[in-house]
């Protein structure tokens, strides 16, 4: 059974235009490191800006979530999934997408209605209770005693502090050998989420206080791996079709078996299926200590840290085999894991080696450390620092002190391990912080200044620099370049000089929508041109830039101030990256 044919088909035939799938690294959106649901990429279409393609949309896409790492090699987590989606921009709503979902649950997954059970916003002081979503599900045969309201915690959605927001309603599937009971209570986990409606018609402000937006729009999410669960029966997503030729090629080059050692295996399918998507992705995340290409380095690491574990021979090429694997699953879907497919298996070859050489020096540190204990008791501290700065997972240190008799604080590295994991949270909470629609005045000024820094580093540098990436606050702008050389003092004040001279100008910021071969053969610049659909929005600027991009942008290039670039510094092979700032003019 193909869900995403099935579910892709069946919104084609309610009028809907399927779109590409975005990048699992999300373009100029500061508050996430990666793309964590399908709706993050059109959170100005819910603000009012139209979509090339209509107000229809479906997709399948590439969703990302790190927030606990640690808990992947359960039944159900994954790092890397596929969210299967739907939305209406000010065209349906609740009615609609209701009858919507239940068609599409029971009519084409064939799933029992007794087996379905659904939550409801109980509402508050600012929103009603939403008694138009529960009579519709009454209205398709859904029970009244399987309907629960629940409160802003559980029904409520909102992109992050500030953003479009609105109440929700949840469909649950009773997963379960048991007698489907009368009633549903959603703290019985046998009952699990299989699909959200969310209803986007709020809009929070930075005061706390609630405003109607000018649309109404739905968002919806269905997550693939675990509906894939559901109808193939299996109570562990690593047990169904979506991971079986992976687990059994870990079967046979660890010669064990997955009831014998299922921790393990799931994280190693996980973590490499993960580190293919996102080292395949046009933004070129390489292993590295910060942000996207931290996470890639623990993915990669833990990985082979669990093939150890397994007792295969990770000097043979064992991820190499699993990732040819993946982009042979996934490629039909998404090209760029073929188109990129040497530049993933370098990545992985290259940070197993790394690692392999950080574990050696973590051998010899250990050498050390065990000569000149005094007490034969390796302290928690020296525990996490082996954990933290060689890779060593305790389960290593406790191994290789039990053969010269050393007692480890094992009780003591799991408290300090718990809070850098608290601190961890904390920080991926700020990259949270001004919510996922951080697209106020300040940062459309900077996503229109990216484009004229783009156009006078094609004049200084060469014709042929393109832009590989991009990321922006409101304090300031990051760009990534080609470029085979540190820029020199003269020409970043080149650079500064014309986008400054432009700006100066008042050149205006022209959006016309065309459909893509018209746009490229006028001479658009475009990052990634698989990214986009049939028809895009291409932004001129005067006669010094045309790119394709999905906005926002200011009207006349007057508005953005004065340019000033902070910092010119490499980012990784072939590419160096610019952080600038915009002032304003005295």
């Amino acid at each position: 059974m193909n869900l995403k044919k099935l579910y892709i088909d069946f919104f084609i035939s309610k009028g809907h235009k399927q779109i590409p799938s975005a990048p699992i690294v999300p373009e100029n959106d500061p508050s996430v490191l990666f793309n964590t649901a399908g709706m993050q990429p059109l959170i100005p279409y819910f603000m009012g800006e139209k979509h090339p393609y209509g107000t229809r949309l479906c997709d399948y896409q590439k969703c990302m979530r790190t927030t606990d790492l640690e808990e992947i090699g359960d039944k159900t987590h994954h790092t890397f999934f596929e969210m299967l989606g739907n939305w209406s921009l000010g065209d349906y709503f609740k009615e609609e997408t209701i009858s919507y979902s239940f068609e599409f649950l029971t009519k084409v997954l064939k799933i029992p209605v007794e087996k379905l059970a659904i939550t409801v916003f109980e509402g508050d002081k600012d929103i009603p209770r939403d008694e138009i979503s529960a009579s519709m599900w009454k209205k398709l045969g859904i029970s009244e005693k399987k309907i629960a309201y629940l409160g802003k915690e559980d029904n409520f959605w909102i992109a992050g502090e500030t953003g479009p927001c609105g109440e929700d309603t949840e469909i649950f599937y009773f997963r379960s050998n048991d007698p489907v009971p009368d009633y549903f209570d959603p703290s019985d986990e046998r009952w699990v989420e299989i699909w959200n409606n969310v209803f986007l018609e709020f809009y929070k402000n930075e005061d706390g206080t609630v405003s109607e937006l000018s649309q109404r729009n739905v968002d919806t999410g269905m997550g693939l791996e675990r509906v894939v669960a559901v109808l193939e029966g299996k109570d562990d997503n690593y047990e169904t079709s979506i991971w079986k030729d992976i687990i059994e090629l870990i079967e046979q080059l660890s010669n064990t078996s997955y009831k014998d050692q299922p921790t393990s295996m799931r994280i190693i399918a996980d973590h490499i299926r993960t580190a293919v998507f996102v080292s395949a992705d046009p933004a070129g995340i390489k292993p590295s200590n910060t942000d996207q290409g931290y996470i890639l380095r623990r993915l990669i690491r833990r990985a082979i840290r669990h093939a150890k574990k397994l007792g295969i021979d990770v000097n043979s090429n064992w991820e190499l085999q699993i990732a040819h694997l993946v982009i042979k699953q996934y490629k039909e879907y998404y090209p760029e894991l073929e188109d990129n497919q040497q530049v993933v298996l370098d990545v992985l070859e290259s940070e197993k080696k790394k690692f392999g050489r950080t574990l050696e020096k973590g051998l010899r540190e250990f050498e050390k450390i065990t000569k000149n204990l005094t007490n034969q008791k390796i302290d928690k501290d020296l525990a996490f620092k082996l954990y933290d700065t060689y890779g060593f997972p305790i389960e290593l240190t406790v191994e290789l002190a039990k053969e010269q008799n050393i007692e480890v604080d094992v009780e003591g590295y799991h408290e300090k391990f718990k809070a850098h994991q608290e601190l961890s949270r904390q920080g991926a909470k700020e990259k949270f912080k001004g919510g996922l629609a951080s697209t106020g005045e300040i940062e459309t000024k900077y996503h229109t200044a990216t484009h004229l820094l783009n156009a006078a580093l094609k004049i200084v540098v060469n014709q042929d620099t393109h832009q590989k990436g991009s990321n922006i606050t409101s304090e300031r702008m990051r760009f990534d370049f080609s470029c085979d050389h540190k820029l020199t003092e003269e020409e970043k004040k080149q650079v500064e000089n014309l986008v400054n001279e432009w700006i100066e100008k008042g050149l205006p910021v022209i959006k016309t929508e065309m459909d893509k071969q018209t746009a490229i053969a006028s001479g658009a610049e475009c990052m990634f041109i698989e990214r986009y659909p049939d028809i895009v929005t291409v932004y001129s600027i005067g006669d010094i830039s045309k790119e394709l991009c999905g906005g926002p942008h200011v009207s006349n290039t007057k508005e953005l101030g004065h340019f000033k670039i902070k910092k010119e510094e490499a980012s990784s092979a072939g590419v160096r990256r610019i952080k600038a700032i915009l002032e304003e003019t005295k």
